[in-house]
């Protein structure tokens, strides 16, 4: 992802996180802070990840003044793909990748805060739901972690 991409990304985002919007500039700083973690799909979606801590995910629709002292693991902010994309294992390669950056920058868990009903996809993949008390800006949400080998 570059910064010429966050149009697009904001457009993506827009058609396929209705109850979860966030401002444009939330993707620019995470693209900021991280862009190692931001990836597009082609034009059919986008991946946000950045260092995290376990537990203690940023609420959502928040702009980071940096990233977390004592991260532990690669978040998962964001995964959006178009209604056209679902079924094609974009999901699946795109966890793929991030499970290289995570390697790649001394993780060995990955974490999310599953929304919209995605806790089947996220299971499939290998995330487990783990505790945590910091999900009030998500609405009905599920934190999960995977461990990556």
């Amino acid at each position: 992802m570059l910064a010429g991409d966050l149009s697009a990304v904001q457009t993506i985002a827009d058609q396929v996180h209705l109850d979860h919007p966030e401002a444009p500039e939330i993707f620019a700083n995470r693209l900021d802070l991280f862009p190692a973690g931001c990836f597009m799909a082609g034009a059919l979606g986008y991946c946000i990840a950045h260092p995290g801590v376990v537990g203690d995910p940023p609420p959502l629709d928040t702009v980071l003044t940096a990233l977390p002292a004592g991260a532990d693991c690669l978040y998962l902010h964001d995964v959006a793909l178009l209604p056209e994309a679902r079924g094609r294992g974009l999901g699946a390669a795109l966890v793929v990748r991030l499970e290289q950056v995570a390697k790649a920058h001394g993780f060995n868990r990955i974490a999310l805060t599953a929304v919209s009903n995605s806790d089947g996809f996220w299971q499939g993949l290998g995330f487990e739901p783990a505790p945590c008390g910091k999900l009030a800006s998500y609405g009905a949400a599920t934190y999960r972690v995977k461990v990556v080998g």
